[in-house]
């Protein structure tokens, strides 16, 4: 028989029910999140008593609980079943069937948790006081120096329950054709940049509402309330559906984790009609606070953590910020390649990349860039007088689409994924930006005929000397659903070693990917 531990990692074995080797020693309280999980994978849970006295933490499917109480459920499990059970892993990289089943662990538990939510504060945002510029102008000139006993380093921390940031706004899209007509795409869609401005935007009052509290409507002047949020970085924006135009869109979110001066929040669309909700998309943005007069960390207020729907999604928070901090301890742009990375970067040059191969469908990196240049108007500035991260997103998501189109040679673009941002430095108003995009992979599927890597990077230039400062980094995924034999096939291949260091990175990213991709259709619905 196979061993109900198979497949779990080091450090991470559960302990085997002397009633059943199928079974797991479950803590009463971790019972019902597990049984939800369990149900919507379509297995079949069975509940048991067993009396056993234990003071000692017990992990279960990673999760650590720490059990007080003398009765004990066995909750009867089969292989199947508990190798379908989501697993935190502390690891550096998460495996592809890992991430997909934190995808839909997280969209149940985030459901589980909005259920505690007071609904007469779910629609209550917290929005920037209407300033002019001028007037904004005028306050940072008066701008009083800090002190060391400022009222917005004295005041102390308090605690906040999970659901008190929760935050939901609909986009009638079904119902009010003027407004859907302002979003509709070329193809009658609806425009994906927009809805990612939305939910930086969704994800700035989602920190901001689990600071000052679930009743606070309006931000106030930054010198008032002694502190300001911004986005550092996004981890994933994973579109787990098409969008339907037909339906109304809800976008919503919550903080799941705290750390000293950080926040992480988990975000997400859905579609409504007729009381059916369908999860459409699901990201997870990093937001840091800093102190109003002196721009440094700033203690944000803990999570009270009273439910184990709400102890797992603090647990995923806190692996995504170790596995982020980790990875930008390993990038390439830190530390060399490793043996195995430059023996398959060196096996693909000698396939693809030699100047007399006669590889008709090669294509060089440099080849594909597109570039646009634009002055930052303060029309799109932020709560501190910045340029809006979310004007950002949609500015760099489409100059990805229009250069993942190109090279895919027209037909319809699918938005799968934004891999991820890194918000290096803030944008200031009447900057000149430049964003640059190269397609850094091409590949395929089973599922999709033709697969694009896009990266699109942000710099300030500086105008009187010239020289660039990058601010931001993008990294978007999109596919075509066409038949095979209609998509050309064409291989992107790095030139140059920084093109090769990119490579790099997303031939690791690659596989994950697509694996990942063929798991998010028909797993949320």
């Amino acid at each position: 028989m196979d061993s109900p531990n198979e497949g779990l990692p080091d450090g991470r074995r559960a302990k085997v029910s002397p009633i059943t080797r199928n079974a797991l020693l479950v803590s009463s309280s971790a019972l019902p999140v597990i049984e939800a999980i369990v149900r919507s994978i379509g297995s079949k849970v069975v509940v048991k008593r067993e009396m056993r006295r234990t003071a000692r933490p017990k992990v279960i499917a990673g999760l650590v609980f720490t059990e007080t109480v003398m009765s004990r459920r066995v909750l009867g499990l089969s292989l199947r079943a508990l190798r379908a059970l989501p697993r935190r892993h502390l690891t550096t990289d998460a495996a592809p069937v890992q991430e997909t089943r934190d995808v839909i662990s997280m969209d149940h538990l985030l459901r589980a948790v909005r259920l505690r939510a007071d609904p007469a504060f779910n629609t209550v945002i917290p929005m920037r006081t209407p300033e002019s510029w001028a007037d904004a102008v005028l306050h940072q000139s008066d701008a009083v120096a800090p002190t060391s006993g400022s009222a917005s380093q004295i005041q102390q921390p308090m605690q906040r329950n999970m659901h008190d940031s929760y935050c939901e706004f609909v986009l009638p899209f079904g119902s009010n054709p003027k407004l859907l007509e302002q979003y509709t795409n070329v193809h009658g869609g609806i425009r994906t940049g927009m809805l990612m401005e939305h939910l930086d935007s969704l994800a700035g009052s989602i920190s901001y509402k689990h600071m000052l509290g679930p009743t606070v409507e309006s931000l106030g002047k930054i010198q008032d309330r002694g502190f300001y949020i911004v986005t550092a970085s996004v981890d994933r924006l994973d579109m787990l559906a098409q969008l339907d135009p037909k339906r109304d869109l809800r976008l919503s979110g919550q903080v799941i984790y705290t750390g000293r001066s950080s926040m992480e929040v988990a975000v997400k669309m859905e579609t409504l009609k007729d009381g059916a909700e369908e999860t459409v998309l699901l990201g997870r943005f990093s937001m840091v606070c800093r102190d109003a007069s002196t721009h440094q960390a700033r203690v944000v207020h803990p999570l009270i953590i009273s439910t184990p729907e709400e102890r797992a999604l603090y647990s995923m928070g806190e692996d995504l910020k170790q596995r982020r901090q980790s990875q930008a301890l390993r990038a390439l742009s830190r530390v060399p390649p490793s043996s195995t990375e430059a023996a398959v970067l060196h096996g693909y040059y000698l396939q693809h990349g030699q100047e007399e191969s006669k590889d008709v469908d090669r294509v060089w990196m440099g080849d594909t860039c597109l570039e646009k240049t634009m002055l930052m108007f303060p029309q799109e500035r932020n709560v501190h007088q910045k340029i809006f991260g979310g004007y950002l997103m949609r500015l760099a998501y489409e100059l990805g689409f229009s250069n993942s189109s190109l090279f895919m040679r027209g037909g319809h673009v699918r938005f799968l994924s934004l891999d991820g941002i890194a918000f290096r430095q803030p944008v200031p108003i009447g900057s000149i930006l430049r964003l640059t995009s190269h397609v850094l992979h091409s590949t395929q599927s089973a599922e999709f005929p033709l697969i694009v890597h896009v990266g699109v990077t942000a710099n300030v230039v500086d105008v009187q000397t010239g020289e660039e400062r990058t601010t931001n980094e993008f990294r978007f995924t999109w596919c075509r659903d066409e038949e095979p034999a209609l998509v050309p096939q064409r291989k992107v291949v790095p030139r140059t070693y920084k093109g090769a260091v990119s490579r790099i990175f997303r031939l690791v990213f690659v596989d994950k990917k697509q694996r990942r991709c063929c798991g998010w259709r028909g797993s949320v619905r």
